[in-house]
């Protein structure tokens, strides 16, 4: 029986990989050419480099995590203002947001696994030209229907920072591969969190095209420091297109691992946007009577986690991910606990979102750094796994906070945040049995 089993693997291992054909480097990129005595080494040369330009790599990588996912949240704050240039649409002003988010589920599936078949460093680039001619269009946009497919684009190339964390896990030396994740993961959120301060402050004193206008700027000077500081990274795998699309969810169903990580990931993103879905609801309400901008400076608060990813990342690599992806969990139960008892005080909120965010960046840090070593070969393709279930929580947290505040008010809200997070220690705990049994 194990014989057979054996042989199974064997044979999904060489249908996932395909054969690899021969590279050499010329020129400072990788190309295809004749077999030679001692293979090529498989890492980009900056990992013999000094840690200096490591750190220069994976703060530019960092950045273009942040910057290319704030184009997805950009538009948010502008609803009020499309209404009003575009009247007659007003109903429809809500598919905005809508296609960006679709847009990027979109790319997701399409583009992101484009990272273990072609150079990163050229994925990014073409996807920065790309974003910047959607972004032209958005701006320039003479319709709500012309804006709408524009968002959609702009939503499918936002999706280079998929690109980012698995470069970051193929330059960092694997003793470092937490830390350089949670730098990589510090800049996503840094940009989560200042775009929709950014894109209001912009277009209160300048229109909400200035907007899409600044994004093009801030891309285009992306894309220039791409193509002078970023390194090459090299192929992993000749297969086809068609099959780089089929082939991560044949490693969801081969990896073990990446299934607890992605469930794990997914009903703790859930409890995260179950929260942010009606925080705006509860100020708006009694005692505090708030508008929306006390809900967007709630997202400043969240800075705190930015400081909690490197952390993670290194407690990481001493302890292993496991470890923090416990402590994790725990900060989200607690979290929602804090909230529970805080539906009348701004200060008891305050306490739980940081809480909450720390918790929620603590265990993305860890899980990518554990599903990066699974299968070096196709760390792109795993990823895509990953967060595309990740995303899938978090829509289903958006629409049962619907339902949890209609019926039950924010008591409600906060016992689905907390069984949210039981199932995600339910999904972690029953991976550390099956490791501990494993071990033993």
């Amino acid at each position: 029986m194990r014989g057979r089993l054996r042989a199974r693997s064997l044979r999904f291992r060489k249908y996932v990989q395909a054969p690899q054909a021969p590279l050499s480097a010329r020129g400072g990129h990788w190309r295809k050419g004749k077999s030679k005595a001692r293979s090529a080494p498989v890492r980009s040369g900056i990992t013999t480099a000094a840690p200096r330009q490591l750190r220069g790599v994976l703060l530019l990588l960092a950045t273009v995590a942040g910057v290319s996912a704030a184009n997805i949240y950009y538009n948010q704050p502008l609803l009020g203002r499309l209404g009003r240039s575009f009247p007659h649409g007003a109903a429809w002003i809500g598919a905005v947001p809508a296609t960006t988010q679709l847009g990027y589920a979109i790319g997701m599936l399409l583009l992101s696994p484009l990272g273990d078949r072609i150079d990163r460093r050229r994925v990014i680039l073409m996807q920065s030209i790309g974003i910047c001619a959607a972004l032209l269009a958005a701006a320039a946009a003479p319709t709500l229907s012309v804006l709408v497919g524009a968002s959609l684009a702009i939503g499918v190339l936002a999706t280079m920072v998929q690109q980012a964390a698995p470069f970051a896990a193929e330059l960092a030396p694997p003793a470092e591969r937490g830390r350089a994740i949670g730098t990589v993961m510090s800049g996503l959120l840094l940009g989560i969190l200042l775009a929709r301060t950014a894109s209001g402050f912009i277009a209160q004193y300048f229109g909400w095209r200035s907007v899409f206008a600044a994004s093009i700027a801030a891309m285009a000077a992306l894309a220039a420091l791409v193509v002078t500081r970023l390194p090459p990274s090299r192929p992993t795998s000749t297969l086809s297109y068609g099959r780089l699309l089929t082939t991560p969810w044949l490693l969801a169903l081969e990896l073990r691992e990446l299934r607890a990580a992605s469930l794990t990931g997914a009903a703790l993103f859930a409890a995260f946007s179950l929260f942010w879905s009606v925080i705006a609801l509860l100020l708006a309400g009694p005692p505090f009577h708030l508008g929306p901008q006390a809900a967007g400076l709630f997202g400043i608060v969240g800075v705190a986690g930015v400081l909690a990813a490197p952390w993670a990342g290194r407690f990481a690599d001493r302890r292993g991910p496991r470890a923090v992806v416990t402590l994790a969990i725990a900060l989200v139960a607690v979290s929602f606990i804090v909230f529970a008892f805080s539906g009348r005080s701004i200060a008891g909120l305050v306490v739980g979102v940081i809480v909450l965010d720390v918790g929620l960046q603590s265990a993305q840090t860890a899980n990518q750094t554990r599903i990066f070593a699974l299968r070096p070969d196709a760390r792109s393709r795993v990823n895509t796994v990953y967060m595309v279930c990740y995303f899938s929580g978090g829509a289903a947290g958006s629409a049962i906070s619907a339902l949890a505040w209609h019926a039950f008010g924010w008591e409600g809200v906060c016992a689905a945040g907390l069984v949210f997070a039981a199932l995600a220690g339910l999904a972690h705990a029953g991976r550390s049995r099956r490791a501990a049994r494993g071990a033993g």
